[in-house]
């Protein structure tokens, strides 16, 4: 069976208590220049997840180590919405990964929402109370052991998307009064119409000024 394009969501600071000292300096001050920065949980290991899968540990910890590189060279980009592909579209990047660590089972990011069209989108829509969430993409292969959906460890990282719809009831983020948004990363199902029609008004007004 050949790799195929796995989606995970999970909540990114589920309490509202994203705490501010993980900033550097420099991003401080971007931030006091009006940069949001969100705070969270990006991935979970040995858990089963939203979409009923199961990540072992050193699997991720691989994928978020050989990440780490990207990060540092600040090309750990990732778009608005969650396209079907393997390949970030550079014309569509909203947010830049600036840090991934680990605390306990959970991999946890900091991710800086970028000046660009589709970034101010997203700044815009947080601002206007838009609920929004962020979705890991990457490639791999899952099999059923004892019942479970076990992710191969042939699993490649690619990305975190923020997109629009989630799948799991009220998991949204929510703007916070100290680092910005928190954010909540869900499943990749279906839109629904009338909820995304409402978004896509949304948009066209902020794309018309």
């Amino acid at each position: 069976m050949g790799k195929r394009l796995l989606r995970e969501f999970f909540e990114l600071c589920p309490d509202g208590n994203c705490v501010l000292d993980i900033l550097t300096e420099d991003e401080k001050k971007k931030r006091s220049d009006g940069t949001v920065f969100l705070v969270g949980i990006c991935q979970k290991a040995g858990t089963k997840n939203g979409n009923g899968r199961i990540y072992r540990k050193e699997t991720l910890q691989r994928e978020v180590e050989n990440y780490q590189e990207a990060i540092r060279e600040r090309r750990a980009l990732g778009e608005l919405d969650h396209p079907d592909d393997s390949v970030i579209n550079l014309k569509n990047a909203s947010h830049l990964v600036t840090k991934m660590w680990w605390d306990g089972d959970n991999a946890m990011g900091k991710i800086e929402v970028l000046d660009t069209p589709s970034g101010r989108i997203l700044k815009d829509l947080i601002g206007a109370g838009v609920k929004l969430g962020i979705s890991s993409r990457g490639l791999g292969t899952v099999k059923e052991v004892n019942g479970d959906t076990m992710v191969e460890d042939d699993f490649q990282l690619i990305c975190f998307d923020m997109v629009s719809e989630p799948s799991t009831p009220g998991a949204y983020m929510k703007p916070q009064a100290d680092i910005g948004p928190g954010i909540n990363m869900y499943i990749n199902e279906q839109k629904t119409g009338s909820k995304q029609q409402k978004i896509n008004h949304l948009i066209d007004d902020i794309l018309r000024g």
